[in-house]
């Protein structure tokens, strides 16, 4: 129910914001130019939105607990673990925390590469050895470094006007064809343009997941070489094997699974933000 509140307060939010954009800028939808301003500024409210308070949601949403002073050895070996991947990656320190979850997992968010959050979950942190640990923070720090947040945003927000967009045209053109070839008229357009925006919307949305999991997986790819940088390639190479050998990963919300250190399984890798570990594996391997 938290993830269900925070997703509706997060697209509350977008609403709000985009309103207030369009009706400052006095953005005319009838227009071609007015309705590719309106597919923008959605397009790209929403994704710089959630980029915004990607690390509140984060903390709310998976109970991560911010390490300020730390409770015992391991705590304290976490902190400096990334105080000192962080001054070799050239950031200023992220904030670290952990969150409860059997899983072996970890992600890093946040607004921009001075203003992030690495979290590891406690069944990362306890069932792995240090070197496969200190390998996974290596991987969520290059991921800051790359400024890999933004540059999905950015993406995302791409792909999200196309699809707004795209939708509104194709229904435009079959809205008019049924009004001028129906004695009902306007009444069958409008409600055809409706039923046809949101088809679109569905079909294109899909396309639009395929293309931004294509760039998700090659910043993957990049996050490792990072973290072999930092950590050691061996050591990279142990927290994948050891990932590999695991359990699947369970749900994390969309916006953190993007940047955690392992993804989901799929029936197609088209739609997979993450490569397969053997590809991942292999591909440092090869270097």
């Amino acid at each position: 129910m938290k993830r269900v509140f925070l997703f509706l307060l997060t697209n509350l939010a977008v609403l709000v914001v985009a309103s207030i954009v369009m009706s400052v800028l006095g953005v005319n939808t009838q227009t071609m130019g007015g309705l590719l301003v309106f597919a923008a500024i959605f397009g790209f409210g929403g994704a710089f939105v959630s980029l915004a308070i990607s690390k509140w949601v984060a903390k709310k949403s998976m109970g991560c607990e911010v390490i300020t002073t730390p409770r015992d050895a391991t705590e304290k070996w976490l902190l400096d673990t990334v105080a000192r991947q962080a001054q070799q990656a050239g950031i200023k320190m992220p904030e670290v925390a952990i969150y409860n979850s059997p899983e072996m997992n970890a992600f890093a968010t946040g607004p921009s590469k001075n203003n992030s959050l690495v979290a590891v979950s406690t069944g990362l942190m306890y069932g792995m050895t240090q070197d496969e640990v200190e390998g996974v923070l290596a991987h969520e720090v290059s991921h800051v470094a790359n400024g890999d947040m933004v540059t999905l945003t950015l993406i995302q927000g791409v792909v999200n006007t196309f699809v707004i967009f795209a939708a509104r045209v194709v229904a435009g053109i079959i809205s008019n064809f049924v009004s001028s070839n129906d004695e009902e008229g306007e009444g069958l357009g409008t409600l055809a343009y409706m039923g046809v925006v949101i088809v679109l919307e569905i079909l294109f949305g899909i396309l639009a997941s395929v293309i931004v999991a294509y760039f998700s997986r090659i910043r993957e790819y990049r996050a490792d070489e990072g973290g072999a940088r930092l950590a050691g390639r061996a050591k990279m190479v142990a927290a994948l094997e050891r990932l590999r050998s695991g359990p699947e990963t369970g749900a994390m919300p969309a916006q953190m699974a993007a940047f955690g250190i392992s993804g989901k399984r799929s029936l197609t890798e088209l739609l997979m933000s993450h490569p397969p570990l053997e590809k991942r594996i292999a591909a440092l391997k090869a270097q």
